[in-house]
């Protein structure tokens, strides 16, 4: 199990470093013809990069559009953003100070990430709109993520792993060594569940993650009075003609 799990760690960090690459690349290179940001928008270009700054940080638009799930999204991605913190313990030695301050309110965040995700799944579920516009792959998503934070929670609560021997197997596995992965059912099942979250990552629609920060409707300054918007392509052809 613990060669079968390197492998797969190593395959799958491939997969999302270069997966993530691929369309952060191919994000920057898409065309914005059109002047679209959503009004009232700043008029200038440094108040777009806050206004995108307060969307990624405190979901502006969502807080203005629906409060209830405003508080599922925050309460899901504050979660996951401090387990996230929380787990890189298991890969530096020694273990910095930020990540120290996390480690005793492992199981507020787990609960805080599985219940916004139990809200949103909800959500999906019983909000007539919502159902219908749901496709199977947004189902996935959502219980792959639950999978990942349910299984934490339960070895965090009752069955306890090795965390010493876990952490000495991704130190070693950084170092391109294959150490022993403590044998342990449910931490199997964890591991596998973050390797397949891995993989798909790059190819689903967890990719607004990236996508938020190349989105016209929010980095754009509404500005066309004062300067005509070109993309790079119709400028380059505009000055062929020139």
């Amino acid at each position: 199990m613990s060669t079968a799990f390197a492998i797969l760690f190593y395959a799958a960090t491939v997969i999302l470093i270069v997966g993530l690459a691929a369309k952060i690349t191919q994000f920057a290179r898409t065309p914005a013809p059109l002047k679209i940001p959503t009004t009232p928008a700043p008029l200038t270009k440094q108040g777009a990069a806050l206004r995108v700054a307060r969307e990624v940080a405190l979901f502006e638009s969502l807080f203005k559009a629906n409060k209830w799930l405003w508080i599922s999204a925050v309460l899901f991605h504050l979660g996951l953003l401090l387990v996230v913190v929380r787990h890189l313990r298991y890969f530096m030695n020694p273990v910095w100070l930020p990540v120290e301050l996390v480690q005793p309110f492992a199981l507020y965040v787990g609960l805080m990430m599985v219940g916004g995700l139990l809200l949103l799944a909800v959500r999906r579920a019983f909000v007539e709109r919502i159902a219908y516009i749901t496709g199977p792959s947004d189902w996935l998503m959502l219980l792959l993520l639950i999978g990942i934070g349910s299984t934490g929670l339960v070895m965090n609560l009752w069955a306890r792993t090795n965390i010493i021997g876990v952490k000495a197997y991704f130190l070693g596995l950084m170092q391109f060594q294959i150490r022993h992965l403590p044998s342990d059912p449910l931490l199997a099942v964890h591991l596998g569940l973050v390797v397949t979250l891995m993989i798909v990552f790059p190819f689903s629609k967890l990719l607004h993650v990236p996508g938020v920060f190349f989105s016209p409707t929010r980095n754009q300054a509404d500005d066309p009075r004062e300067h005509r918007h070109l993309s790079a392509w119709a400028a380059k052809l505009e000055a062929g003609r020139d």
